[in-house]
């Protein structure tokens, strides 16, 4: 991913932190120089040799299984808050831009079956069903439903091999028009306040 240096995050556990509160990724595979993408959660999670891995699957009847082989290069995109930038907001009139924030995770995957994936089912709806008023238990589940839709699905890992995270939030912009940015952005939707939100967290101004 191209990021100018002034953009570029490099603290692990800030990226960490993210990739959990923005789970649901876009995972990308090349296979015979077509590419192909499709939307689902990945749990940030360690392996049993303490690297940081993502775990997930996708249904078998998704052609993008053929890419998901043993050892294949994959990447997995982790959109954040998004929102437009207007040059009305600057001190000086600039162009427009937009402000993101956005990482991207390369690894490499390694197929996952049997009890280990059954543990990795039930790890990956534990961790979304916690928060629920009344959380679900996978035992809760018929099993002859839960074995069909097991039989569905292909599991994998990726053991992730490098980060890299794009926070975009005006830090080439004066003070003054920094924070107007942010205050025009909390007069937008959730998701342009999100990203006010991130805004007030920094205070690197031109760096």
């Amino acid at each position: 991913m191209y990021i100018p240096r002034r953009y570029e995050e490099k603290d692990t556990e800030k990226i960490h932190s993210f990739i959990r509160e923005n789970s649901f990724a876009i995972l990308v595979s090349v296979k015979d120089g077509i590419p192909a993408g499709t939307h689902i959660p990945l749990l940030l999670e360690k392996d049993t040799d303490g690297r940081d891995i993502l775990m997930g699957h996708i249904s078998r009847g998704n052609d993008q299984k053929n890419a998901l082989t043993e050892g294949a290069k994959i990447l997995a995109i982790f959109p954040g808050p998004h929102a437009y930038i207007s040059p009305r907001w600057y001190t000086q009139m600039n162009v427009p831009t937009w402000n993101y924030i956005a990482v991207h995770v390369y690894g490499t995957v390694r197929i996952v079956e049997g009890e280990e994936l059954h543990a990795a089912l039930k790890r990956l709806m534990n961790y979304y069903e916690h928060p629920m008023p009344q959380p679900v238990n996978v035992e809760e589940i018929p099993e002859k439903t839960y074995q069909e839709n097991f039989r569905g699905i292909v599991g994998f890992k990726i053991v992730i091999d490098e980060m890299q995270a794009a926070y975009k939030l005006s830090q080439n912009r004066d003070e003054e028009s920094y924070h107007h940015v942010v205050e025009e952005l909390e007069k937008g939707d959730s998701v342009s306040k999100s990203v006010a939100e991130e805004m007030r967290k920094k205070t690197n101004f031109g760096q």
